[in-house]
């Protein structure tokens, strides 16, 4: 370490040179000196500000209302849709609480295709949006939530599989 220090002193060029005579006071002048004030004027810019918020709120929620989902088809579907994600969402905790160095395989494939799945949803949105209420794309939509379940339980039962070995052996003799 303390060659490393006396070659850093050794090989650079450090300004050791003291300033000019009158150094101090030519700065403390150009510290003191007033400078003209601009006029700007605060209440322009604050109101150009607000005008510019309220326009991007307006296009925020515009363009969201327009983009319908499956909720907004019908009562019935918004309870489907909320039962779908509801369960997905603590299916996908309880395999998260089961993440360990065996299990890190199987995670990671059923995640990524959870996500091939969701690129697949965002798809029948569009077309649902496109077209409007088509049973196929609504139908389409639920089959995608069921095969995120499926592959959910399987990874699940792979788990178990996985820190209970002695279920399989336990289940043959019943």
């Amino acid at each position: 370490m303390e060659d490393k220090m006396k070659e850093f002193f050794a090989t650079n060029n450090f300004d050791l040179e003291e300033p000019n005579f009158g150094h101090e006071q030519r700065f403390e002048q150009k510290l003191n000196k007033k400078k003209p004030r601009q006029n700007y004027s605060w209440k322009w810019m604050s109101i150009a500000a607000s005008v510019v918020l309220v326009i991007g709120f307006w296009l925020g929620n515009n363009h969201q209302q327009k983009e319908m989902q499956l909720a907004d088809v019908s009562p019935k579907m918004y309870e489907v849709e909320n039962y779908f994600v509801s369960t997905i969402q603590r299916e996908l905790k309880t395999v998260e609480k089961n993440r360990s160095l065996e299990t890190e395989t199987i995670i990671e494939e059923a995640l990524n295709q959870l996500e091939e799945l969701e690129e697949t949803f965002q798809y029948f949105v569009k077309d649902l949006n496109k077209e409007g209420n088509k049973r196929q794309v609504i139908s389409a939509m639920i089959e995608n939530y069921q095969q995120r379940l499926q592959i959910l339980e399987k990874v699940l039962e792979q788990i178990d599989l996985i820190k209970n070995p002695k279920i399989i052996s336990n289940e043959i003799f019943i």
